[in-house]
């Protein structure tokens, strides 16, 4: 059955996946692919302006902050709006780092939804990016954490991988197949 629109205006596009993953130039690409908006992760804006990482007080704001820059978007969007990561994902790194995502994370990571989730395989080389990325190790186990959260909160999901050509003619077919009426 095709996807019913979860959100008013653009359909929005979550895309997910661990560090050093691709998303960002998953988005990017996607975005001018089909002429419209992407996103970025705000959590990247965050450490470099605070030349640090963030620490547990932080996650909500920086959930927050991606959520009002989505919907500041989404008016601007056409069709698609791609979206670098969503508050499920720094829930899930707020449980890695801090055992627990407080309480208001953890509402937001429930009411907030997406039309459409793509998940990006940790399957690119591993770079390291200053202070946002840890290693090879956490990559993986983050990316294992992530599809065991979907699953649990039955979410759909598509799995991209290998290099961008293949990635997006994965995400190209899927959203065709989305019901744009």
């Amino acid at each position: 059955m095709p996807a019913q629109l979860m959100t008013p205006g653009p359909r929005r596009i979550a895309i997910l996946g661990a560090e050093s993953s691709g998303k960002s130039s998953l988005a990017e690409a996607l975005a001018a692919r089909y002429q419209t908006l992407w996103v970025p992760e705000y959590l990247r804006e965050f450490v470099e302006t605070h030349k640090r990482v963030p620490v547990e007080g932080d996650q909500f704001h920086i959930a927050s902050t991606q959520v009002a820059r989505e919907d500041a978007a989404a008016p601007l969007a056409r069709g698609f709006l791609f979206c670098d990561t969503t508050p499920l994902m720094t829930a899930i790194y707020s449980h890695f780092y801090f055992v627990q995502a407080d309480a208001p994370l953890k509402a937001m990571t429930r009411a907030r939804t997406y039309d459409f989730t793509i998940v990006t395989a940790p399957d690119l080389p591993w770079t390291p990016d200053g202070l946002q990325r840890e290693s090879e190790e956490m990559r993986q186990r983050v990316h294992e954490e992530l599809l065991r959260e979907l699953q649990q909160r039955a979410i759909p999901y598509l799995l991209v991988d290998g290099d961008m050509p293949h990635r997006m003619s994965q995400v190209q077919a899927a959203l065709a197949a989305l019901d744009v009426s």
